[in-house]
């Protein structure tokens, strides 16, 4: 990848090109958080603001300083893996400084729209533990693609990375968040909604979100070790019935491999892009054949998340996780969106839609 790039750029003009980035980014934040702040359901715009604005111009704030050398600059021309790693850890910090500095303008905006009280600092702070933990990883699968690997050895690169993350996700999330053991009293409670539920996890880290008032859940790891990861305001928020439900849909997203589908559909969406760098066809054409692949892999996913309400509907009654996704909605100042054709591009339903099929379901 470093091949490809002009000669590296005098440090001055590389300080001064991070903080042209890192201005103009922050003018984007600005601008998309007052525009967002006036659209209706400013919350679910907000992360449309994050995907659709913010990280592509912090992927194409990388490609800059890939192609200008700004990592050889800072590795002083050291040659060899350790070059490499410094060279492309900096390049790519560099470029979450700017996301960095693209997200905080949005944070005033989402303590509003929230009406938390969510300090600018503390929230760039985890940020910026998040942008870091990120930016480690990534090097690890980023500096073998140095050494030249083949279209296969490159896809099993990908796969193998993929896989990885899955493994260490509940040993890894801990090195980027700050998590803490839930108390005797909580552990008592978990483990008899657990049980209610479905899930079936190993043992339980609780996020602290006071501020950012954030109530999700998740479960992260392979069958053996799963590790279910929550936030305090969900223990805080949601009655023992609600939080029941929540979990039951994760007990249902564990039985329907969602993660699985989503990893392993995008795995074999971009087997014709290696095909295409290895000279073995056309590139359009296997663009598009990924774009197809794509679309197929993100509907399965969809399918899995409709099966995981039906297996939390079996558990708790569809009822009950209808009134437990609204009021996940209503904690998160969320209205829940309804369309009439799902998006081809989104791996769930609209919230709203989710909810009509549950009621729809205890009608009957």
């Amino acid at each position: 990848m470093h091949a490809l790039q002009s000669a590296p750029i005098a440090i001055g003009t590389a300080a001064f090109l991070v903080g042209v980035l890192a201005v103009v980014g922050a003018g984007i934040g600005a601008l998309g958080s007052a525009v967002v702040r006036r659209l209706s359901n400013p919350v679910a715009r907000y992360r449309q603001l994050f995907l659709g604005i913010i990280l592509p111009f912090t992927l194409l704030s990388y490609v800059v300083f890939l192609l200008l050398g700004l990592g050889h600059l800072i590795a002083g021309g050291q040659t060899g893996v350790v070059g490499a790693v410094v060279a492309t850890f900096a390049e790519l910090l560099a470029a979450g400084t700017v996301g960095l500095a693209a997200y905080a303008p949005t944070v005033p905006g989402i303590r509003s729209v929230r009406d938390i009280e969510l300090s600018t600092g503390r929230a760039v702070v985890r940020m910026g533990r998040y942008v870091l933990g990120i930016t480690a990883l990534v090097t690890v699968v980023v500096v073998p693609l140095e050494t030249g690997l083949s279209p296969p050895g490159l896809l099993a690169l990908v796969t193998v990375f993929a896989v990885t993350v899955q493994a260490v996700s509940p040993w890894f999330i801990p090195l980027i968040r700050s998590v803490d053991r839930p108390d005797e009293p909580t552990a008592e409670t978990l483990e008899r909604l657990k049980e209610r539920a479905g899930l079936t996890v190993r043992d339980v880290r609780v996020f602290d979100t006071e501020q950012e008032r954030t109530a999700n859940v998740t479960v992260r790891g392979f069958p053996g070790y799963r590790r279910l990861f929550l936030t305090s305001t969900f223990l805080d928020v949601f009655d023992d019935e609600t939080a029941t439900a929540l979990l039951a849909i994760q007990a249902g997203r564990q039985n329907a491999r969602v993660l699985a589908r989503v990893v392993g559909g995008l795995l074999v969406a971009v087997v014709p892009l290696f095909v295409a760098l290895a000279d073995v066809g056309p590139l359009w054409p296997l663009a598009g054949a990924s774009l197809g692949l794509i679309v197929a892999s993100l509907w399965v996913t969809r399918r899995g998340v409709r099966a995981a309400d039906d297996y939390a509907a079996d558990r708790v009654g569809p009822d009950a996780v209808a009134d437990a996704l609204e009021r996940y909605a209503t904690v998160h100042e969320m209205e829940p969106s309804r369309r009439r054709l799902a998006n081809p591009f989104s791996k769930s339903p609209p919230l709203g839609n989710r909810i009509d099929r549950l009621r729809e379901q205890a009608g009957e």
